[in-house]
C-alpha cells in the first residue's frame, strides 16, 4: 500500500470534518492538495475566477449549514486575495478553513519570486494561522486549526508549503476524534439570580436581538410576553427575530425603522441578545443594561453595563422564563407597538404613489415585488451600500428565508460570492443575489462560475450607475459627488453572451414578468434592473456622521424610506392591543 502524502493527509482531515467542497483557484504550490482533493470522492474543487470570491463563497456556506468550509489560494499573491473574505467570514463567525499554500520551505526568508508570509498576515482576520514547516507537524497541527474554526465560531489559516504536502505524511501519526459541534453554555446560577431580580425590578423591559437570537425565536417570544417587553433588532438579528413576532417594534441603526431607537432609550432594563451592534451612538447610556452573549469578548464592548451575562440566549431565556415574574402591565409595550406602526406609517406614504409608473424605477418598488415572488425559503444575499437598505426596508423573514451579507465588514462585491457558496448547499433552494452595480462590476468574473456548474443563481441588478451609498455619504458631507458614477454595460447582454439567462428591465411593467421568468429559469439568471439613482429620502437634520462609516453622532434620526410588509404587521399587532 502506498504511503500518504502530507496533502492527502490533509484532505483526509478536511473530510473528517465535514467539509464537503474547497473554493479556490489552482497553482503550483497547490498542486498536490487539489490532486488529492481529485482522487477523493468525498469532496469537491470548486474552481472560481478569483479567490476572493472563494473566501466570501466559503463563508456563505458555513452560514448555511453551520458546517466547517473550506477555500485556498496558491502562494503569495494567490492566497493575498484571500484575506477580504475571510475578514468577513471572522466578523460574521463563520467556521471557515482557509488553506494559504506557500513556496518552497527552503527558499522562505530568502525573497523567493511571490514570497509572502501567510502565517503572519493572516492573524488579524483569523483565531488560529500557522506554518507547516515540517510534516512531523501533521496532522495535529491541522487538527487544532479545525478545532479553533469550529469551537470559535471563525476562520482558521493553515499555511503549507507546495514541497511539504507533497511528502510522506509521518508514519504513526494521531489522528485523534474531531470536535465538528459546538456545544450549549448555559450561564452559572449567580448570573441567573442577578438577571431574574433585575428582571422582576423593572417596570419598563425592552429586548435589543441579534444574530446570537438564532435558534431561540421562540424562548425570544416567550420571555418577551412574561414581561410585556417590545422587541427590536439589529440588522443580523432581522432574520431570526422579525417574523412571528407580536412585539416587534422594528430595527435600529443608521438603516433602522419604526420604535426601536425610542423602545431602548425609554425602557428602565434594556436587555441586548446575543448582538454585538457596533454603533453604541444609538445605545442608551442612562438606563440599566444586560447583555447576553456566547462570545464572553463582546460583553460591555459596546456599553456599560450593569450585568454581564456569559451563555447561549436559548439557555439563558429558559432558565429565565421558568423564573422570573409575569408582568401584567401592558402600558409600554402597548405604547411602543403604536409608535411603531405610526412611524412605519408616516414613511410607507413616500413610496406607495405612483411607483409602478416612475421611470427611472424605485429601487424600493424592486425590492417589494421581490419579496412577494421570491420562494418561501429563498436564501438571499446582499451588497453592501443601497442593497442593504432595500434588504432591511422590504425583504419579509418567515424562520425559512435567510439573509447574508457583509453585514459586520461591510465589503463591496460580497452578494454573488456568497449566492454561489449558497447556491452548492442545495441546487434546489431558490438563491437571490441583491446585487448593486458597482458591487457585481467588482467581481463580475464570477459570473462565469454560475455558468461553468450551471448554478442556478438570480442575479437580480439594482442598476443606478452610481456608488450610490458613498454618494449619499458625500452629499450629506456637502461635498459635490466625485468619482461615484458607473458607465455601465448592458449586463444583461453580457450575461447572455457568457450563456446564462439575461434580461434588461427599464420600465416598471415590465418588472414583475421579468422576475417570474428569471425564477422560472433552470439555470443562472440575471435580471438588469436600471432604478433611478435619486430615490433615498433624506430626513433635513440628517448630519453627516450619521450617514459616514455607518456612525451616528448625538441624533436618533435615520434614512428614511419604505417598509414593505412589515407595515401589515405592525397594523396587525395594533389591532391585536388588549382594549380598555
Amino acid at each position: 500500500m502506498a504511503k500518504q502524502s502530507v496533502a492527502e493527509q490533509f484532505v483526509d482531515i478536511l473530510v473528517r470534518a465535514g467539509v464537503r467542497r474547497v473554493y479556490g483557484v489552482v497553482g503550483d504550490s497547490l498542486n498536490p492538495v487539489v490532486d488529492a482533493i481529485r482522487r477523493t470522492g468525498d469532496i469537491e474543487w470548486i474552481q472560481v475566477r478569483h479567490e476572493e470570491t472563494a473566501a466570501f463563497a466559503a463563508g456563505a456556506e458555513a452560514q448555511i449549514t453551520g458546517r466547517l468550509a473550506a477555500c485556498a489560494g496558491s502562494c503569495g499573491p494567490g492566497n493575498l486575495h484571500l484575506i477580504n473574505g475571510l475578514y468577513d467570514a471572522q466578523r460574521s463567525m463563520a467556521p471557515v478553513l482557509a488553506l494559504a499554500s506557500h513556496i518552497p520551505s527552503g527558499e522562505i526568508g530568502l525573497g523567493y519570486f511571490q514570497e509572502t508570509h501567510p502565517d503572519q498576515l493572516f492573524r488579524e482576520c483569523s483565531h488560529y494561522s500557522e506554518l507547516i514547516s515540517n510534516p512531523q507537524q501533521m496532522p495535529r497541527l491541522l487538527q487544532t486549526a479545525v478545532q479553533h474554526a469550529i469551537g470559535r465560531s471563525g476562520v482558521s489559516v493553515v499555511a503549507l508549503p507546495g514541497d511539504i504536502a507533497a511528502r510522506p505524511a509521518p508514519e504513526k501519526a494521531v489522528e485523534h476524534a474531531l470536535v465538528t459541534a459546538r456545544p450549549t453554555v448555559r450561564p452559572g446560577d449567580g448570573e441567573i439570580e442577578k438577571l431574574v431580580r433585575l428582571v422582576d425590578e423593572a417596570d419598563r423591559v425592552t429586548l435589543f436581538c441579534g444574530s446570537g437570537t438564532a435558534g431561540a425565536h421562540a424562548e425570544v417570544m416567550e420571555f418577551a410576553g412574561r414581561v410585556k417587553a417590545p422587541v427590536g433588532h439589529a440588522l443580523r438579528g432581522k432574520e431570526w427575530i422579525q417574523y412571528d413576532n407580536p412585539y416587534d417594534v422594528g430595527m435600529s441603526g443608521l438603516l433602522g425603522y419604526g420604535a426601536a431607537y425610542e423602545a431602548t432609550h425609554e425602557c428602565d432594563l434594556l436587555i441586548l441578545l446575543g448582538t454585538d451592534f457596533p454603533y453604541n451612538a444609538f445605545l442608551p447610556d442612562d438606563v440599566k443594561i444586560v447583555q447576553v452573549d456566547i462570545r464572553p469578548e463582546h460583553l460591555g464592548r459596546r456599553s456599560q453595563l450593569d450585568l454581564a451575562v456569559w451563555g447561549d440566549v436559548r439557555e439563558t431565556l429558559r432558565a429565565l422564563n421558568a423564573r422570573v415574574q409575569t408582568k401584567t402591565d401592558r402600558r409600554f409595550l402597548d405604547r411602543m407597538l403604536k409608535k411603531h406602526a405610526d412611524a412605519l406609517e408616516g414613511v410607507v406614504r413616500a413610496y406607495t404613489r405612483k411607483v409602478e409608473k416612475h421611470t427611472p424605477i424605485h429601487p424600493e418598488y424592486v425590492a417589494s415585488v421581490l419579496d412577494e415572488l421570491a420562494d418561501e425559503d429563498a436564501v438571499f444575499t446582499v451588497d453592501t451600500g443601497m442593497c442593504n437598505v432595500w434588504a432591511a426596508r422590504y425583504l419579509s423573514p418567515n424562520g425559512r428565508r435567510r439573509i447574508i451579507g457583509s453585514f459586520s465588514h461591510g465589503s463591496m462585491a460580497n452578494a454573488l460570492p456568497q449566492a454561489i457558496g449558497a447556491q452548492f448547499t442545495d441546487r434546489g433552494r431558490q438563491v437571490v443575489s441583491m446585487s448593486g452595480d458597482g458591487g457585481f462590476s467588482m467581481l463580475m468574473g464570477d459570473f462565469l462560475t454560475l455558468v461553468q456548474y450551471d448554478l442556478p443563481v438570480k442575479v437580480v441588478l439594482f442598476n443606478n450607475s452610481s456608488l450610490g451609498m458613498v454618494e449619499l455619504e458625500m452629499l450629506v458631507s456637502g461635498l459635490p459627488s466625485y468619482g461615484t458614477q458607473n458607465k455601465n454595460p448592458d449586463f444583461a447582454a453580457i450575461a447572455r453572451a457568457a450563456g446564462a439567462y439575461g434580461v434588461r428591465v427599464e420600465k416598471p411593467k415590465q418588472l414583475t414578468g421579468a422576475l417570474k421568468d428569471a425564477f422560472r429559469h433552470r439555470g443562472p439568471a440575471l435580471v438588469d434592473v436600471v432604478t433611478d439613482p435619486n430615490a433615498l429620502s433624506i430626513p433635513p437634520k440628517i448630519s453627516a456622521e450619521m450617514v459616514t462609516g455607518f456612525a451616528l453622532s448625538a441624533s436618533k434620526i435615520v434614512l428614511d424610506g419604505g417598509v414593505g410588509r412589515m407595515i401589515q404587521m405592525a397594523r396587525s399587532n395594533l389591532r391585536n392591543l388588549p382594549r380598555p
